[in-house]
């Protein structure tokens, strides 16, 4: 028996804190004199106390059999509003508390791999991460059918638009999060977002540690270099610093197949593919990131003063289409960004909670296309008429973007608590081209400015149930050149205003003791991001009078757990309803002289129906196996369009689906440990998992079922092996992705590397 009470550093009692023995089903919360009591076999355990508002504490105890064991802890509340109570279990787990169907990556068992943010995100249920190449190529996150910029990225409730590719989430290793929490489709408004698809939220360790150091280097296959360092202190005086650095390299050159242009003829057969060897597509990036302020004061529990810097590099391969091959074609860009982060529990009064960030961020990206010669995928050119293997151009894109949060909870009482959050964004873009000896601006700048407000309710009566109801509003102004004619020979300033008003509701309910279910509805806008309005100044064009997307938003979910002695289940099931108008899609378009191009445009109706199923079992701590299964239909829900005469015509693509979306995917992962092997306080772990997707054509349906459309079903596997010594001070790491060598496809039929081999050097100090 181990019993025990809860209190705050404030000496208030905490009720309804969640108390488990960690890597078990062991566990319960305290009642309203924040006591508990759990019952588990002898042995050693790590006690975690976690609760609204409050810093998780983990504890060491040992249970003797027959005996009873109390302790006692005291928890801090917690700087970071946002979380929520989580339930670990084996790597994924409940965002518990929530009425929203959440779910957390727990990053711990990540670290010693060589995986991205990006790749942690694929053991979430209904995730699935789509990229066009190798390291630093362009990689959207697809949510139960929803992609790209449907689905918005927080970093501690942050938002993440405009800070640059190099930041992106598969550049970011995984040791750079605590966790990574996944709130699909409906979400709460203290993320402050348009987003119709969901939120991911990278959550960094910000407990209170004396000092701590984590380095690691890894190097593998195509010539890729990874390397992390993590490091900082806080004193008793409360002030604390922490740098984090990383950076990627790679060559990129795998092998492809590929049709290759006969430059005597001056064509090639699409249908007749090469094994060729990609030769223009080397990346790297570096960051870092610096913070340093106070922790723990009377006037503030946290405020931060931060630096970040970023870098890159990318030769560019191909462009939206694969047959399309660049020699030359690159970019580089940097990013810095100072930012600000303050918040403090019982601001004034009792239960007034606030926390306060603000960034500016000043990226400034270079395209370069001066070619004079054109290649194929052999590698070899021919001289071109005119310079620009895509369209001639070296410019720079200066982007200014500040970003403001404010997040007020106030807690009523011990069942209620109204939360209002507000985030202003600002961004402007300015063109220069180099091409001359003098710099040319372009004499119109592109601009938004983008504010939503958000007010929500939560009702929490009991442990066994609660509820949220909320409101938004939305409003955006863009401003940028619009060509007077079809020629484009003239542009002038065109702006416009947007203004919309959203709503929803999210409920839980324990049905019986460890079967919980979820459901929520929202009235959702997602306004336009900056790359659909403005484009990417090189492969992309955007609209600046895109419309924003409405959707209904309706998510069912349901997930039980069950402990049996060692054993241990989890089963978790949600169905997806979306009905979303002036849906915004991505196409490509056929450019003169045999290019493409990308554009975004509005398209009607498009409604979204699946579900997605999710199961894991465990064996004491040595054996953990579980899979997610995903099946979304996106489908064209627009009975007529407008045709060429301007009248309504029949719509042929009605109720077909939406073109370069897979619709079915799954993947599979056991994980075996073995604790104090060889010595005590050394472990490995053996870990296979796989991917499985289905075939999706990436042209509409309509145009009939050809072949050369389709993207292939595609079966991946991976093998990875990790050996810690001394409770995980030193951890040596070795892995094998695509160990079958399969031919992996994405985006338009782009694809992606083969077998590839790496090996990962890592350690950690500190507390």
């Amino acid at each position: 028996m181990l019993s025990g009470r809860i209190i705050s550093t404030e000496k208030e009692t905490v009720d309804f804190a969640t108390v488990y023995l960690k890597g078990t089903s062991y566990g319960g919360t305290t009642n309203q004199e924040g006591l508990y009591h759990l019952k588990a076999p002898a042995g050693n355990y790590t006690l975690v106390v976690s609760a609204v508002g409050y810093r998780t504490v983990e504890m060491a105890v040992k249970l003797a059999a027959g005996g009873r064991v109390k302790q006692n802890l005291t928890i801090t509340p917690e700087t970071q509003l946002l979380d929520e109570v989580v339930i670990v279990s084996t790597g994924v787990s409940r965002v518990k508390q929530s009425a929203f169907n959440a779910v957390a990556v727990d990053t711990k068992e990540l670290q010693n791999t060589t995986k991205n943010l990006s790749d942690a995100l694929t053991k979430a249920p209904g995730m699935k991460l789509r990229e066009a190449g190798g390291v630093g190529s362009d990689m959207q996150l697809m949510l139960d059918g929803f992609s790209g910029k449907h689905v918005k990225v927080f970093i501690d409730g942050v938002p993440q638009e405009g800070v640059g590719s190099s930041f992106g989430l598969n550049n970011i290793p995984v040791n750079f999060a605590d966790r990574i929490e996944v709130y699909k489709g409906v979400v709460p408004v203290g993320f402050g977002t348009d987003a119709i698809g969901g939120v991911i939220n990278i959550v960094t360790n910000k407990k209170r540690r004396k000092w701590f150091l984590d380095a690691s280097y890894s190097y593998g296959s195509f010539n890729t270099h990874k390397s992390y360092l993590n490091f900082g202190q806080t004193f008793k005086n409360g002030f604390t610093y922490e740098v984090n650095a990383f950076q990627n390299y790679s060559d990129n050159d795998y092998h492809v197949d590929a049709p290759v242009k006969d430059f005597e003829t001056g064509s090639f057969n699409e249908s007749e593919k090469y094994r060729v060897k990609r030769f223009n597509d080397t990346y790297h990036n570096e960051a870092v990131v610096a913070k340093a302020g106070i922790v723990d004061k009377s006037w503030a529990d946290r405020l931060m003063f931060g630096f970040t810097y970023s870098h890159m590099y990318k030769e560019i391969q191909t462009g939206v289409r694969q047959k399309t091959v660049f020699g030359e074609k690159h970019r580089r860009g940097h990013s810095l960004m100072p930012s600000m982060e303050y918040s403090k529990r019982n601001l004034m009064t009792k239960g007034l909670d606030v926390v306060l960030t603000a960034n500016y961020n000043r990226n400034a990206t270079t395209n370069v296309d001066t070619a004079r010669y054109e290649y194929n995928w052999r590698g070899e050119k021919n001289p071109l008429n005119s310079p620009g293997e895509q369209s001639r151009q070296y410019s720079r894109a200066d982007n200014d973007n500040w970003n403001g949060t404010l997040t007020l909870n106030y807690r009523m009482d011990r069942m209620q608590m109204l939360t209002f959050n507000h985030v202003l964004s600002t961004f402007r873009r300015d063109n220069t081209s180099l091409l001359s000896v003098e710099e040319q601006t372009d004499p119109i700048a592109k601009e938004t400015r983008k504010n939503i407000s958000g007010l929500s309710y939560r009702l929490m009566p009991s442990e066994k149930w609660n509820l949220s109801a909320f409101g938004k509003y939305y409003h955006q102004y863009v401003a940028g050149p619009v060509a007077e004619t079809e020629t484009g020979s003239n542009y002038i300033r065109t702006s416009r205003t947007v203004d919309s008003w959203g709503y929803g509701a999210a409920g839980t309910y324990f049905i019986l003791p460890g079967l919980q279910a979820k459901l929520s509805y929202e009235k959702a806008y997602r306004l336009p991001s900056i790359e659909e309005m403005f484009g990417d100044e090189d492969l992309e064009t955007g609209d600046v009078g895109i419309r924003p997307e409405n959707s209904d938003n309706v998510n069912l979910n349901l997930s039980y757990s069950k402990a049996f002695g060692k054993h241990s289940i989890y089963v978790e099931g949600g169905v997806v309803y979306r009905n979303t108008k002036d849906y915004i899609q991505r196409n490509i378009q056929d450019l003169s002289g045999g290019k493409e191009g990308a554009t975004y445009t509005n398209y009607g109706r498009v409604l979204t129906k699946g579900y997605n199923v999710s199961a894991r079992y465990g064996l004491g701590r040595w054996l953990s196996v579980g899979g997610n299964f995903t099946q979304m239909n996106v489908r064209d829900n627009e009975k007529t369009q407008i045709g060429s005469t301007g009248n309504a015509v029949e719509n042929l693509g009605y109720k077909s689906r939406v073109p370069n979306v897979p619709y079915q995917f799954a993947d599979f992962d056991v994980n075996f440990y073995w604790r104090d092997l060889w010595k005590k306080g050394n472990s490995l772990t053996v870990t296979y998992d796989n991917q499985y997707m289905h075939s999706f054509s990436y042209y509409s349906q309509a145009i009939g079922k050809n072949s050369d459309y389709v993207v292939p079903d595609q079966f991946s596997h991976n093998l990875a092996l990790s050996y810690s010594l001394k409770n995980g001070r030193y951890n040596l790491s070795f892995e094998c992705r695509n160990l079958t060598n399969e031919d992996l496809y994405d985006n338009f039929s782009l694809q992606k590397a083969g077998r590839a081999f790496y090996g990962k050097v890592r350690i950690h100090f500190g507390d």
